[in-house]
């Protein structure tokens, strides 16, 4: 969803700081201690305030929030106030965190908001509210938390969906186990492709102004490569070869399904080449052999092709660590898909749409993944912790919030165009 740079400064005087409830109750009556606690957060984590605050800041007043009798702090820095929001309780006072975290963590299974009402009180669209307002936070500045760690290869591709019966696409960016870009499009043109995947660039711009990605991996859709060639002229495109391999799969029909092993035993021969020369010489063979053998004029179209193309595939040699397969995306597609499935699509306003599935990917960016994936990974619960190789706290939604408030404030206003 487009939020306006306007809209995001009202939000840039929260400063959302990591802290239990029960930690945060004993302290915050407390200015000596609650400014303690302030100087070392202020030394582990200075990205959370002000750039300012190293010359200092003043203790203001205490402000009581009736709704969940939580107090809350406010400090000055350079003339300016700031309130300092605890991650123990949820914006807008819907809640405290540790009520509503395994709710919202079972949202990625796509648990029913009435099931969640039953396990955990409240009613259907308390949840469904709770989740929505995740949306609105800045999807790539949430979850990368320094410039230098944006991706310089990334995936892309659109997801087919219907809202209100009527087809839609989900023009879905991805890096690093991380989903950094879902937005809407009504068409699969390339005007508005183009303006869909422009939010993902908008938001990593807001990062780093100066960000252009390398690479990125598309299926060969010409809207899409137009799309991205429009939003970043110096991006190479590389061609995801497992959808190569689908499209040939596709073609096979019952007089040619014997002869199809070995056709896909050589085509996985040409992408296991070492070199770039290599890869040339086996795509080159792998078109003589099909033309020897005779098949059908279907599958020696998609040869010819993929031979005519060579470029986009060879990419890769030139970029050893961009993504030569969409394998990545096809996976959190599939959560993607049995999400959209569940709730039978979409339904209502475009915008409550991007809403729920910005939250979507928020959720699985910072939920939990499995015990078997935090042991391969030395501990790093979620994929945005992976990514950053860095956590405010060990819950995640505590996590998110805190993440979320800093990428507001650390944004940069956009470019004018």
């Amino acid at each position: 969803m487009r939020q306006s740079f306007k809209a995001s400064l009202r939000q840039k005087r929260v400063i959302c700081v990591p802290c239990e409830l029960k930690k945060h109750q004993t302290i915050v009556k407390n200015a000596i201690k609650y400014r303690a606690f302030l100087d070392q957060l202020i030394k582990d984590s200075p990205e959370l305030f002000p750039s300012d605050i190293n010359l200092g800041y003043l203790m203001k007043d205490l402000h009581n929030e009736r709704k969940l009798k939580v107090y809350q702090r406010r400090i000055v820095v350079k003339g300016k106030a700031y309130t300092i929001k605890p991650s123990c309780v949820m914006p807008y006072m819907a809640g405290y965190t540790s009520e509503v975290e395994k709710g919202l963590y079972f949202r990625q299974f796509n648990v029913p908001y009435e099931a969640l009402a039953y396990g955990f009180g409240h009613d259907a669209m308390y949840w469904y509210r709770l989740e929505t307002r995740l949306g609105r936070y800045n999807l790539v500045g949430s979850t990368i938390k320094e410039s230098d760690k944006l991706p310089e290869h990334l995936v892309a591709d659109e997801k087919h969906t219907r809202i209100n019966g009527k087809k839609a696409y989900v023009a879905t960016t991805c890096a690093q186990e991380c989903v950094l870009g879902v937005s809407i499009a009504l068409q699969v043109d390339e005007k508005s492709l183009t303006k869909a995947y422009q939010i993902f660039k908008d938001e990593a711009l807001r990062l780093n102004p100066n960000y252009s990605p390398k690479t990125v991996n598309v299926d060969g859709f010409l809207a899409t490569e137009k799309s991205w060639l429009n939003l970043f002229p110096q991006i190479s495109l590389i061609f995801c070869f497992f959808h190569l391999f689908l499209s040939l799969k596709r073609k096979v029909t019952k007089d040619t399904k014997n002869i199809f092993s070995v056709l896909a035993e050589k085509l996985w021969n040409c992408y296991k080449a070492p070199y770039k020369s290599s890869f040339s010489q086996r795509v080159r063979r792998l078109y003589e052999w099909a033309i020897k053998k005779e098949l059908s004029e279907a599958i020696l179209n998609k040869i010819q092709r993929f031979k005519s193309k060579l470029t986009f595939f060879k990419t890769t040699y030139q970029y050893p660590q961009a993504y030569r397969t969409s394998n990545l995306l096809d996976r959190l597609m599939v959560r993607m898909d049995h999400r959209l499935f569940d709730t039978q699509y979409f339904h209502g306003t475009i915008t409550q749409a991007e809403l729920g599935i910005r939250a979507w990917a928020l959720i699985h960016n910072f939920a939990p993944s499995t015990a078997v994936t935090i042991r391969k990974h030395h501990g790093w619960q979620s994929p945005a912790e992976r990514l950053n190789q860095q956590a405010y706290h060990k819950n995640w939604l505590h996590n998110l919030l805190v993440s979320a408030h800093r990428a507001v404030r650390k944004l940069t206003p956009p470019n004018p165009l």
